[in-house]
């Protein structure tokens, strides 16, 4: 993701507790004029959200908060938005779900310009003793970068 003209909305920092992150998409997704202006008010949450490929499309279910004054125009926060990929990119996707056991997690939601984007993790999930690993490492780093930064003064 280039930093030039990106804008970050909302990151999912619970699937990288949780997952290994193998391989990151970038797709278009398909919204509503108010789910836009409610995005701009950074009021989205991915932390229960996933992906799932049904009939041959790339949906994502995600809670995206009714805007303020949309009245009749805003739609259901948690319902499934289409993601925009490539056929062939959502045809390998689903023939490493498959075969491999991995799912698909919305990482990230960002503005690229004046249009929304969504990186899609394809992750394997952690088990009890990775995640006390990860913690452990960045305690570790932390005790490094403290030391070196008292020994500095």
């Amino acid at each position: 993701m280039e930093k030039a003209n990106t804008k970050t909305i909302v990151q999912n920092r619970q699937a990288r507790h949780d997952y290994f992150i193998l391989e990151s998409y970038e797709a278009g997704i398909e919204l509503f004029g108010t789910e836009v202006k409610s995005l701009r008010a950074g009021k989205a949450n991915l932390k229960d959200s996933w992906c799932e490929i049904k009939d041959g499309e790339l949906y994502v279910r995600m809670h995206i908060s009714p805007y303020e004054q949309g009245n009749i125009f805003n739609r259901d926060p948690v319902r499934p938005r289409r993601l925009l990929m490539h056929k062939k990119e959502i045809l390998k996707l689903y023939g490493q779900l498959k075969t491999q056991g991995l799912t698909l997690i919305p990482i990230s939601l960002y503005f690229k310009g004046s249009r929304v984007k969504v990186q899609v993790g394809l992750c394997r999930g952690k088990k009890r003793y990775d995640k006390r690993e990860d913690l452990a490492a960045r305690a570790a780093k932390r005790d490094v970068e403290r030391a070196l930064k008292e020994r500095n003064r």
